[in-house]
């Protein structure tokens, strides 16, 4: 097959970079940093920041689809969040019920399928019903997966599967003998992705260098690129620019180059 190329070009119009079509990543996963930094240097409220990032939002997860990305991860709510003010907490509950109420149609139109991963029964009841129903509304979607991290920490994730697969050792249902990475992988909130659960790229913008509890397991051979762009100013030439760097990168899992 022919390779297919998209050029990028900086200010000045000059074709300086490629992104080739045929080598994108199945699952890119992002830790959308920077939305109350954006607002601050504006002299803005911090929700502020929050509301631009879910127009990020809209304009990213069309264009990973436009370019073939099987999953789309994006870490929206974490265990840790609830630490926040109490005002920003409010603000951030209602975020989806904006989002999927003004987004759904432009989801199914190009063929989205929203999932979620996250302890959802701690968020407010009118979340929860915008969450279940952007699920039901895209669940005939076969395009790409948009899956939110809603209330969800790495580290609980990994001690609900550690205890549901005791569970099932304790009750016979699971021979000790029968744990492997694929059965502990199975016990995971991921588990839903199936074949792309874990990310191929992990993006973070906002010039922080951490996973911030994360996909910790799903990430243990994953791409990780760090951009200095608050979320609010990332868009769909970031993406790609990301996309690139990480073709650019030789994935090996442990082996040699030429093996």
């Amino acid at each position: 097959m022919e390779e297919q190329l998209v050029f990028s070009k900086n200010k000045n119009d000059k074709i300086n970079q490629q992104l080739d079509m045929e080598r994108i990543p199945n699952h890119v996963a992002i830790i959308m940093d920077g939305n109350g930094r954006w607002a601050q240097k504006r002299h803005l409220p911090r929700v502020a920041g929050h509301k631009q990032g879910m127009q990020t939002v809209k304009e990213v997860t069309i264009a990973a689809s436009e370019l073939g990305i099987k999953v789309l991860s994006l870490y929206a709510f974490s265990t840790e969040n609830w630490k926040r003010p109490s005002s920003e907490v409010s603000y951030l509950m209602q975020l989806p019920v904006r989002f999927f109420s003004t987004f759904v149609p432009d989801l199914v139109k190009h063929n989205v399928k929203v999932t979620v991963m996250g302890d959802i029964t701690r968020l407010p009841e009118s979340t929860q019903q915008a969450v279940r129903d952007a699920m039901a509304d895209t669940a005939n979607c076969d395009g790409m997966i948009l899956n939110f991290a809603l209330n969800y920490g790495s580290r609980d994730e990994l001690t609900q599967a550690a205890q549901k697969l005791a569970e099932d050792v304790k009750s016979g249902s699971l021979d000790i003998t029968d744990i492997t990475e694929t059965t502990f992988s199975n016990y995971l909130m991921s588990a839903q992705l199936g074949e792309y659960a874990d990310p191929d790229l992990l993006i973070r913008t906002s010039g922080e260098e951490r996973i911030s509890n994360f996909m910790l397991w799903q990430i243990a051979y994953s791409e990780l690129e760090f951009v200095s762009e608050h979320w609010p100013d990332f868009n769909a030439k970031s993406l790609e620019n990301a996309i690139i760097a990480y073709q650019g990168r030789h994935r090996r899992f442990g082996g040699l180059k030429n093996q």
